[in-house]
């Protein structure tokens, strides 16, 4: 089901969203950097039909929300994600993050406890992880020249070892046609340089109750299980291990996920 795509403006920017509406329980999903607010096609009318409004954002820089920013760290996009539920009026909510937006939802949590219940960690990179040099030498390549978007789309297209959408293709020339507009990859390669320092100090302290939801073949790190197992522990909750999936779970593995996610949500009340 295709929404119609909302607007919220800050300052001299704006978020672009789509909402189903409804009176039910508020769940605000943002996709991870380099990806649109689309991530969410095959979790979302899972969760509408449980009974709940269920809104996703296009994150800043990022899909149908404004490409420049004046910073795009993981607490700014926390901040848009606050922003937005004080601009729809039905929260508290329920904040789903994927990627680096995991930790934006951490940062929401942080800053307003009050409108934010619960977090679904998806794919959840939430600290810094040393990279070889050899690493670092091919991501500062890869963004040098006019391949930037092709070596984005190779490396998105990795993602999903478990098995890809029916859609993949549909999704893939999407995103591509997104990051050759202007800015674009400007601000994705903003957000792939900052460090995650201050998320991974934020954990700890975290209190919000956290669901943390991780494929066991997540190309994002060496040992994904090990990583799902430390934020869980560090977040006081057992994680959910997809077998074989990637960095989307929740696209590969919808029936796996969308169950842990609406017994989450009702643990809640």
């Amino acid at each position: 089901m295709n929404l119609p795509t909302r607007q919220l403006t800050l300052g001299q920017s704006r978020l672009a969203y789509d909402d189903t509406g409804g009176t039910g329980p508020l769940l605000v999903c943002m996709p991870g950097m380099g990806d649109l607010r689309s991530e969410y096609r095959a979790l979302r009318p899972l969760l509408q039909q449980a009974g709940h409004r269920v809104v996703t954002l296009d994150v800043r820089g990022h899909g149908e929300s404004s490409a420049q920013w004046p910073g795009y760290s993981a607490r700014d996009v926390g901040r848009d994600a606050l922003a937005l539920i004080e601009h729809l009026g039905a929260g508290p909510a329920v904040v789903l993050g994927n990627s680096f937006a995991a930790g934006s939802a951490l940062w929401a949590a942080h800053e307003a406890p009050t409108r934010v219940r619960g977090v679904v960690l998806l794919g959840p990179i939430v600290r810094d992880v040393p990279a070889p040099w050899y690493a670092k030498a091919a991501l500062a390549l890869g963004f040098a020249g006019p391949w930037r978007v092709a070596f984005w789309m190779a490396y998105w297209n990795s993602l999903f070892p478990l098995r890809k959408p029916a859609d993949h293709a549909q999704a893939r020339a999407a995103l591509a046609a997104n990051l050759r507009e202007p800015g674009r990859m400007a601000a994705l390669r903003h957000m792939v340089s900052l460090s995650k320092a201050d998320t991974g100090a934020l954990v700890a302290r975290s209190r919000v109750p956290a669901l943390v939801v991780m494929g066991s073949r997540d190309p994002d790190f060496s040992d994904a299980t090990a990583e799902a197992h430390w934020l869980g522990q560090a977040l006081r909750t057992e994680p959910l291990i997809v077998p074989g999936a990637g960095h989307y779970p929740h696209l590969e593995a919808p029936e796996q996920v969308a169950p842990a996610v609406l017994a989450f949500i009702a643990s809640l009340r």
